[in-house]
């Protein structure tokens, strides 16, 4: 039996990555898993749902600027090294995976220094820093993008993966998708979404749009407000719940079923986190990706430009969004069905479906 340890935390974007791979390599072989990540995480409350053995480190991010807090941040990174140690002893792993954040970097760097199997997994274009540090020390790094290689010029070995998915997105048809929304067929279905805490910059301009495309035949807003951004949403348009506005609208705080969006989307309005962009890709999803403007590196913006290179997406910068914009581009796409299929051609041939898979017999074949 193997035993596998694998550590992501901080954000969904590398708590579900690690879930996916997980969920793999115990559909390929008998195998015992310790999850690693921080107790302030949202892997906290995601990880031990899913059934996984779950510990924490008490790491943080280290500020860009040097201060008080970056010496107590240094002294508890160090502490976690120690703790990471003692785990790596206790549990005896055969291979351990890190999917991103800070918490990754004590326990890798353990593993590694122990000669244990070690995997990174980088969902973005530009390498998050620690990654970057571990890139030294691991066996292998899996990248989400092949942009990303040129990061991890020190590593022994870098493959090109793709990003994983959760199995749910591939599962539904896009009759499965119209049916849940109770659209038709030919209706032109727009889901809209800035993450799960919402984008004010992207809801802002989305105001615009619902009035603009108020009650008008053939098209449907899906737009995932984001919890803390739903009640402020629907006040500006006077609105009393997600339906009550127009027949063209669908206004939600949070999709719980994001699968289904998927498979009805003809078109979305997206960030351009990289967990995100993988489950456009692998759907096949034409798409305007708004970039984040605060992300590290600003990576998501990097991010985006992969697939406007590629003829999958087109991009508009944060700072320099409005309402005007958004009903542009859905007006043009409406009327350009044909360029709209291409897109979806080009996104659909990007799209990675088995990176869980792959990444997961990489693991194994190291931990041999």
């Amino acid at each position: 039996m193997k035993r596998v340890i694998i550590s992501g935390g901080g954000t969904g974007g590398h708590i579900y990555p690690a879930i996916t791979i997980y969920k793999e390599i115990a559909a390929m072989t008998e195998a015992e898993f310790l999850y690693i990540g921080t107790e302030r995480g949202l892997e906290a409350s995601i990880v031990p749902k899913e059934g996984l053995p779950f510990r924490t480190l008490p790491v943080q991010g280290l500020a860009r600027k040097l201060s008080l807090q970056t010496a107590v941040t240094l002294g508890k990174s160090v502490g976690s090294l120690f703790m990471a140690n003692s785990i790596i002893s206790e549990f005896k792993p055969d291979v351990v995976i890190g999917t991103g954040g800070y918490v990754c970097g004590p326990i890798l760097m353990a593993a590694a220094l122990r000669k244990i199997p070690t995997l990174i997994q980088e969902q973005n274009v530009i390498a998050g820093i620690t990654n970057k540090i571990l890139s030294r020390f691991v066996d292998v790094v899996a990248v989400g993008y092949e942009e990303a290689a040129a990061s991890f010029s020190h590593c022994k070995r870098v493959i090109y993966t793709g990003n994983p998915v959760r199995p749910e997105v591939l599962i539904d048809s896009r009759s499965d998708g119209r049916r849940h929304f109770k659209l038709a067929d030919s209706d032109f279905a727009v889901l809209i979404a800035g993450g799960s805490r919402g984008a004010r910059s992207i809801n802002n301009a989305m105001i615009e749009v619902h009035r603009h495309f108020k009650d008008r035949k053939g098209i449907k807003l899906i737009h995932v407000t984001g919890s803390a951004e739903y009640d402020r949403v629907l006040a500006e348009l006077g609105a009393e719940d997600g339906n009550s506005f127009s027949e063209s609208s669908l206004i939600l705080s949070y999709l719980h079923d994001m699968p289904k969006g998927l498979a009805a989307a003809d078109l979305a309005v997206f960030r351009a986190g990289a967990v995100g962009l993988a489950e456009l890709t692998v759907r096949g999803i034409p798409s305007i990706l708004i970039p984040y403007p605060y992300a590290a590196e600003d990576h998501q913006t990097y991010n985006a430009r992969s697939l406007v290179t590629a003829g999958a997406a087109r991009m508009i910068v944060d700072k320099m969004l409005t309402g005007e914009d958004l009903i542009g581009e859905i007006e043009y796409f409406l009327e350009n069905r044909e360029e709209l299929a291409h897109m979806a051609s080009e996104a659909k041939a990007l799209g990675r479906p088995n990176a869980a898979r792959d990444i997961a017999q990489l693991a194994l074949e190291i931990a041999k």
